[in-house]
């Protein structure tokens, strides 16, 4: 007979722990209430005499029970209950204690890469985790159903976030209103910051408010320049203002000014930038956040936004110094790049920018692409009116809103959470069985619904005293205290996210082909973003709540699935044969496609993904060819309304080495040019999941990114290149 343990797995059965069970119940009790050993192996007989083939240890242990109540030995009955349970308790309690273990003595692969921007050797990180352990385990046995758990366990959908789950308080992502709190005044920690008065001091404050925030929650949040580009103003006119009360004439009162204001915008923004970096919130990070650089936000400042703007590239494009001196690409700020009319053209006004924000992109890999033209077509209010506006932190989007004078709303706007569907986990479930996919797919999305209820109703019990900045102090509202921010989840203020991971896997296994093939793949694939978003729509109308389809940033979590996928099915070739499943709907890494249909294929499945999405081709070093960086950008604006291009300029701190750090066949990191693998020792900086990753990844992770093939040919630059390089040589050598 083979008993099923409570994680599913299968062991011999073992007379010997029943009987050992039941003598240290036995122990707990007077002589008269023990069970005598005849007792007990017939409790054992009549077990074996079911002749099951399997049976649930649960099952054995009611049998147990039942069997002492039957022979009147009800205090040993009760005892072995409560051995029963103490069991449970240690069981579980031992799996946190193991984890608690493995992440202070560093042993553990898992936290070791569990974010590639978190460094697990560090003490604000490992106070983090600790505290997220203890969240985790409170979440799963006293907050989520065990339906929910089971199936987050077994890889069928994901529960997001579970380590900061037992707050009731905590939201995913955000667009912080800096407008609000600059111009009106805020309140961090008590402390009263009135409004700026100067672009340097406003570009200060605007970190801290930044780090308030972002410890407040779990997720990304956004900010945008045009918040701070009043200041500039203040400031040019505070320097205008000194020079004619020393009685300079007009042409010179504003050409020292001027230079006065170009001095301050280079410290400010290297402030902010200093200061994001260095900075570590409660998460024990860097501040998650990205920066919108968006002309169209503003008439009136567009000419001082520029200023920054111009400023902010030039500042990444030349990267930060790490402790070598050696200068790389930081992690944040993520930059956001929006593509109009202004400045995506030669004769445009602001192609300068353009052009700096290219080379930016060709050394830092940032920023990425917004086009304008493509999200007003997609995100159309209820006025009738396209709108533009940027993600919260890497990916997640707001649907458009109107607030109660009819004007569009964007900023002090927020996403609740997400529950991830793995839909390779469907495909494989049905067996190709179409009727039976169908079937399965609507049970696992009311599972993840009710997951997702879960998270909306246990927000919904906080108040603004929670976190006072995002809630009375501006960053997304101005509520009173101890006010309820009930109303605030509902109306399509916030946003809460039904997540997808492993389309193609999905559509691979039910269809034998990709949804790249213009074909049955991409209807069947398409079919089923169609599917994801009608209930996200049937939920939304009956619950007033903005249920959305997103395309998961899965970064652990792709290694979770391949690794629960093996498990479940075994090794299907070409389906679960690799440690990780494809993001959300894009094309699979190792599939080889040109950058141009890439991008074009993958916009019509964006547009199925308003919940969030990016698309993204990988490129080689194009630092020397601008030109093809200028034509994937003018594209975006023209077909996609996300993406970005990763490129590699990496650091080896051995031998000097700059380019692209390798992967060998045993997942290990490598300098090409002097064989260094010591991590320590190295800068390596890779696109993750949206944000860049610079700590390295779990195994899963780390075979995705070796198996990217290249969507641009760099041949060209590469052989110009090599031609200057031979042409150098000749000239030193006096050839």
């Amino acid at each position: 007979m083979k008993i099923i343990k409570r994680d599913g797995h299968m062991v011999d059965y073992c007379p010997e722990k029943i009987e050992a069970a039941i003598m240290k119940a036995n122990q707990e009790v007077e002589e008269e209430d023990q069970a005598s050993s005849t007792q007990i192996k017939n409790i054992i007989k009549y077990i074996e005499k079911l002749g099951k083939k399997r049976m649930l240890v649960e099952d054995i242990q009611d049998i147990i029970e039942m069997k002492l109540m039957a022979i009147g030995k009800y205090q040993l009955a009760k005892k072995y209950i409560t051995y029963r349970y103490t069991r449970e308790l240690v069981r579980k309690s031992n799996t946190t204690d193991v984890s608690i273990k493995e992440l202070i003595d560093g042993e553990s692969d898992y936290w070791n890469t569990e974010n590639s921007n978190k460094d697990a050797k560090v003490v604000t990180t490992q106070r983090d985790y600790l505290a997220g352990i203890t969240s985790t385990d409170i979440t799963r046995r006293f907050l989520l159903p065990e339906d929910i758990v089971k199936a987050h366990d077994e890889g069928i959908i994901h529960f997001h976030d579970a380590d900061y789950f037992a707050q009731n308080a905590l939201h995913n992502c955000d667009l912080i209103n800096l407008e609000d709190m600059l111009q009106n005044g805020t309140n961090i920690n008590g402390v009263m910051i009135e409004k700026p008065h100067r672009f340097l001091t406003a570009m200060t404050i605007a970190t801290q408010l930044i780090t308030a925030v972002n410890s407040s929650q779990y997720g990304g949040c956004t900010i945008t320049l045009t918040h701070l580009a009043p200041f500039v103003r203040d400031s040019y006119q505070r320097y205008l203002e000194k020079y004619k009360e020393r009685k300079f004439n007009k042409e010179e009162c504003e050409k020292f000014a001027k230079e006065d204001l170009a001095k301050e915008i280079t410290d400010g923004v290297q402030t902010f930038q200093y200061q994001i970096n260095s900075m570590t919130t409660t998460n024990g990070q860097a501040p998650f956040l990205s920066v919108c650089m968006y002309l169209g936000e503003t008439d009136e400042y567009k000419e001082e936004l520029a200023m920054i703007i111009e400023e902010v590239l030039k500042q990444r494009i030349q990267g930060m110094k790490n402790e070598k001196g050696v200068y790389v690409t930081p992690a944040f700020p993520k930059l956001l790049y929006v593509l109009e009319e202004d400045n995506i053209h030669e004769n445009s006004k602001y192609w300068y920018l353009t052009e700096l924000a290219a080379e930016c992109t060709a050394k830092r890999m940032v920023p990425d692409y917004i086009s304008e033209k493509i999200m007003k077509q997609l995100k159309i209010d209820k006025n009738g009116d396209g709108q533009c506006y940027p993600c919260m932190g890497c990916r997640s989007f707001l649907t458009p809103y109107v607030d109660e004078n009819g004007k569009p709303k964007y900023y002090g706007r927020f996403n609740q959470g997400v529950v991830t569907i793995n839909l390779v986990d469907v495909a494989l479930s049905s067996d190709k069985d179409m009727d039976l996919f169908w079937k399965i797919l609507d049970e696992r999305l009311e599972l993840c619904h009710r997951a997702l209820q879960i998270r909306h109703k246990r927000l919904s019990k906080a108040t603004s005293d929670v976190a006072p900045i995002l809630w009375q102090h501006g960053a997304l509202a101005r509520l009173k205290k101890g006010e309820s921010i009930h109303d605030l989840l509902h109306n399509g203020y916030s946003t809460i996210s039904l997540g997808y991971a492993g389309l193609y896997e999905c559509v691979k296994f039910m269809t034998d082909h990709s949804h790249t093939d213009n074909g049955v793949g991409k209807e069947f694939g398409l079919e089923v973003m169609r599917k994801l978003n009608e209930a996200c729509k049937k939920w939304k109308e009956a619950e007033a709540i903005d249920y959305s389809v997103y395309g998961t940033p899965i970064e652990s979590t792709t290694y979770k699935f391949a690794k629960c996928l093996k498990e479940r099915f075994g090794v299907i070739k070409g389906i679960t044969d690799r440690d990780y499943i494809t993001n959300s709907y894009h094309v699979p890494v190792f599939e080889e496609i040109d950058a141009f249909t890439k991008l074009k294929l993958e916009s019509e499945f964006q547009a199925l993904s308003p919940g969030g999405a990016i698309s993204y081709i990988e490129t080689p070093n194009l630092a020397n060819n601008l030109e093809a960086v200028m034509e994937v950008i003018k594209f975006i604006y023209d077909n996609i309304m996300y993406a970005e291009l990763n490129t590699k300029l990496d650091y080896c701190h051995e031998c000097g080495y700059t380019g692209e750090i390798l992967i060998d066949d045993n997942m290990e990191w490598y300098c090409p040019n002097c064989g260094n693998r010591d991590h320590d020792k190295m800068n390596v900086a890779r696109r993750t999941c949206g944000y860049i990753g610079s700590n390295f990844w779990n195994k899963g992770r780390t075979q995705e990114i070796k198996e990217r093939v290249m969507h641009i040919d760099n041949k060209d630059a590469d052989d110009e290149a090599d031609n200057k390089l031979k042409k150098d040589k000749k000239t030193k050598n006096g050839d």
